[in-house]
């Protein structure tokens, strides 16, 4: 059963996720609070996807899901805000999250992010390829989805694999943030441009020997990014 975990203080909206979510063949895990939330991940280690609202009780969704990240890189992250300001949907990327929705938002938009994610977390089959791309100093190991870069392990959630991928399948290639956009979100994904660049920009903190100055993920200025120069 796809599992996923809802966690949002008020009743009369959880609710309205969950049914919802039931409609579209998904088990929910409903939580109020960080805390429940975190209880309920350690319960249920089969979940794959969870929704995290920002403004809760106790501690909030970003501290959530910082938490979740350093349990669990592998776990998809959706943030659900009523805030519109562009700081708070920064702050959730740059946090761990791999998408963030903002209140309100139809059922359709809902669960359409909901399997987008829950597919890039390995929920659905995979495409045949490789079992190892190479590019130096990294090593992407394309079965087990992991990075190592000079034999050290590095920690990716599934949407920054995701891009990692894209770039080594291409070396030398501009992408643009549609084509990146297209490749690793889906065709069907509802969401805004910037959510690449706020990704590129957390991907590289990881990989880069120098974030400020990046050798590996280059931007082509006006266009996108490409892996190497």
């Amino acid at each position: 059963m796809r599992k996923v975990l809802v966690l949002e203080d008020e009743e009369n909206i959880r609710s309205f996720v969950v049914i919802n979510l039931k409609r579209a063949g998904y088990e929910t895990i409903e939580a109020g609070t960080g805390e429940e939330a975190l209880a309920a991940l350690k319960a249920n280690p089969s979940i794959k996807v969870a929704l995290l609202d920002i403004m809760l009780p106790g501690i909030d969704g970003f501290e959530v899901c910082r938490r979740i990240r350093a349990m669990d890189n592998k776990i998809g992250i959706i943030m659900l805000t009523a805030r519109t300001q562009e700081m708070d949907k920064v702050t959730g990327l740059m946090t761990g999250a791999d998408d963030y929705v903002t209140k309100p938002f139809s059922p359709a938009e809902l669960t359409a992010r909901v399997d987008a994610l829950f597919r890039r977390t390995g929920g659905g089959e995979e495409e045949a390829s490789p079992d190892e791309i190479v590019e130096a100093p990294f090593r992407l190991n394309t079965r087990n989805r992991t990075l190592e870069k000079n034999g050290q392990r590095v920690k990716l959630t599934q949407v920054e694999y995701g891009i990692v991928k894209l770039f080594m399948e291409n070396p030398g290639k501009a992408l643009s943030r549609e084509e990146i956009l297209d490749a690793v979100w889906g065709k069907d994904y509802f969401g805004e441009l910037k959510i690449v660049d706020v990704n590129i920009r957390r991907l590289r903190i990881k990989i880069e020997d120098n974030p400020t100055k990046p050798t590996y993920v280059n931007t082509v200025w006006g266009y996108g990014y490409k892996w190497g120069s």
